[in-house]
């Protein structure tokens, strides 16, 4: 085989990978894993085993090596472990796999001079034999070839004098998602299964390349048909089976504008697919296939949507016994769609009044006004549903009031609302909303005194309440974690430091609070850190040693430059009496040390 025309180094190869792919890459090139090298202008093409055997190309442009692998990674454009096993066995492996003449089998035939054979010595050896010659070596190789057998088949029924022979394509692409004697494809088989469909429909696509609309019309609604049986029958947790039914779906849309089918006839087609598969290949269809449904088609559509449309029942506030209806919800995307495409913006309105089961849905028709430009329209509908649904108030239904209600500088009323929604959660997202909404009121210094206020007081009540000891109990007792929170927010560490000294706060607080405090106040630090050692140590896992001693590194440094170091001495020592029968923890002290 002559030197292959791809300049490229180990450096490059481990440039275009991650970490992970050339740690995995480098353990199958050493495990011999890659094989059936061949290179073709310019591109190296292998064969590399893992979970099943996996096609690999590589090829340089510019300064960069790129590749492509028929796994799962590579078919999300990654360059994966298969790719770098390739690369480094054309570079690791290079004299041998360019010239074969100092083989041992060579050296046995002293005087001869041997070259490895090329594809391009493939290509002219080929060139120079007779069509029956050729036609043999197809036809020997076509029973152990299924890729093979089905590309030729499909070449014969493309050039059938007849016409395009539908059947022998429809039998291509039923053999490609045939699941098997098995009837699963688990998560191992998914990507081989995948390609095989991929390539029925690589051969559907040139079909509708070569101009064959009508045909390809049918086999990308078969396709489509016979992949959605199969998605029950398989493992695809990596969503194969949606790229490659969203493909036949985009195909099918470019065949009906280039083939102009019967545009009744399609609608017909269409809404069946709409409502009744489980998928959403044809979801929105009125809209996307407008252009080719005209208005004929598009008036049979509506009338189909509205036949069933009137048969739903109308929902009211809390009545949400329908609401999920697999059936409701495409014919209702399917009314919206039309209205939308109307521009009748009363008609979309009332096709989402016939559904009023929650906040949300009035949330919804309120935008909808907004975004026609109707603000009193949207502002009120927000506040019927606010009204409607009061006992379990919508905050987004708020927010959205408020805001109109800031545009109309309502402020007190929007900082009602907002004022409302801290006194219910009294969190520090809250009061960052608080914050949001009062600074648009420029209003915040008040409001946010108003705030600490309350925290302090709902604080002081539920520490003064008597607490029966519970053993069983997962609630942590009132403390300051809250206040703590807030003004670590604001950057105010020493206010927070002083609350979580008069009142206490949780455990992931006073760390943070220790954090803050190492470089003004390493003594504060300090004394924090080592009360976490022993609860870290007694989860007794190697993740929490492993945390626990880089804690007690943190603690060194900080005696350290508190001239503390034979008090860290003694310390260590007292951990290590405290832990001694923990052996990984001991061990890891042992690397510390």
């Amino acid at each position: 085989m002559t030197k292959p025309q791809l300049q490229f180094t180990k450096k490059d190869l481990r440039r275009a990978t991650d970490s992970g792919s050339w740690e995995r890459g480098v353990g199958y090139f050493e495990d011999g894993r890659v094989d059936s090298l061949m290179v073709d202008n310019g591109v190296i093409h292998a064969r590399v085993s893992g979970n099943e055997n996996y096609r690999v190309q590589l090829w340089t442009e510019g300064d960069q090596i790129e590749g492509e692998c028929s796994c799962p990674m590579g078919d999300d454009g990654v360059f994966c472990k298969h790719c770098v096993a390739t690369g480094l066995a054309i570079l690791v492996g290079q004299a041998e796999y360019v010239d074969s003449a100092g083989t041992e089998d060579a050296k046995r035939r002293p005087g001869r001079k041997e070259k490895a054979i090329t594809p391009d010595d493939v290509r002219a050896y080929l060139a120079g034999q007779d069509k029956d010659r050729l036609v043999e070596l197809i036809m020997e190789r076509l029973p152990l070839d299924d890729e093979l057998r089905q590309k030729l088949f499909l070449c014969v029924a493309r050039s059938d004098k007849g016409g395009i022979n539908v059947s022998a394509y429809r039998k291509a692409i039923a053999d490609a998602t045939r699941v098997g004697g098995r009837g699963f494809v688990d998560y191992r088989s998914a990507p081989g299964f995948a390609r095989q469909i991929d390539a029925a429909i690589d051969s559907i696509q040139e079909l509708l390349d070569e101009g064959h609309a009508a045909e390809v019309i049918e086999l990308a609604e078969h396709g489509i048909a016979r992949c959605e049986q199969v998605m029950g029958s398989m493992d695809d947790s990596d969503g194969h089976m949606g790229g490659l039914m969203s493909r036949l779906g985009e195909i099918h849309h470019a065949a009906c504008q280039t083939g102009k089918p019967d545009p009744e006839d399609l609608a017909r087609r269409l809404f069946r697919w709409e409502i009744e598969t489980g998928y959403d290949t044809f979801y929105g269809a009125a809209e996307a296939y407008a252009d080719v449904l005209g208005k004929k088609g598009l008036a049979v559509y509506r009338q189909l949507a509205q036949t069933q449309w009137g048969n739903l029942p109308t929902l009211s506030p809390g009545d949400d016994r329908h609401s999920y209806d697999h059936n409701r919800y495409r014919l209702t995307s399917i009314m919206e769609s039309l209205a939308r495409a109307s521009g009748d913006i009363e008609q979309l309105v009332a096709i989402m009044s016939k559904d009023l089961s929650s906040s949300h849905k009035f949330l919804q028709i309120a935008e909808v006004y907004k975004e026609a430009g109707q603000r009193d329209k949207a502002l009120e509908w927000a506040l019927r549903g606010l009204k409607t649904f009061a006992k379990q108030p919508d905050e987004q239904l708020e927010d959205f009031i408020a805001d109109e209600y800031h545009r109309q500088r309502r402020h007190d009323e929007a900082m009602a609302l907002i004022w409302g929604q801290f006194e219910r959660r009294m969190n520090l997202h809250a009061y960052t909303h608080l914050k949001e909404h009062a600074d648009r009121a420029k209003q915040w210094p008040a409001w946010r005194q108003n705030a600490l206020e309350l925290v302090q007081k709902q604080i002081g009540d539920a520490m003064r309440q008597p607490r029966k000891p519970d053993r069983w109990s997962y609630h942590r007792p009132p403390d300051h974690s809250l206040l703590v929170e807030i003004y670590l927010w604001e950057k105010d560490a020493e206010s927070a430091w002083q609350e979580a000294q008069v009142g206490g706060c949780s455990n992931e607080w006073w760390m943070r609070l220790a954090k803050h405090r190492e470089k003004d106040h390493p003594a504060d630090a300090l004394v924090i850190y080592r009360k976490q050692i022993d609860p870290i140590v007694r989860r007794t896992n190697n993740e929490a040693y492993r945390e626990a001693v880089d804690l007690i590194h943190t603690i060194r440094q900080l005696m350290t430059g508190l001239g503390q170091q034979d008090q860290f001495t003694q310390y260590i020592a007292e951990v290590r009496k405290t832990h001694k029968p923990k052996r990984n923890f001991m061990a890891m002290l042992d690397r510390l040390d």
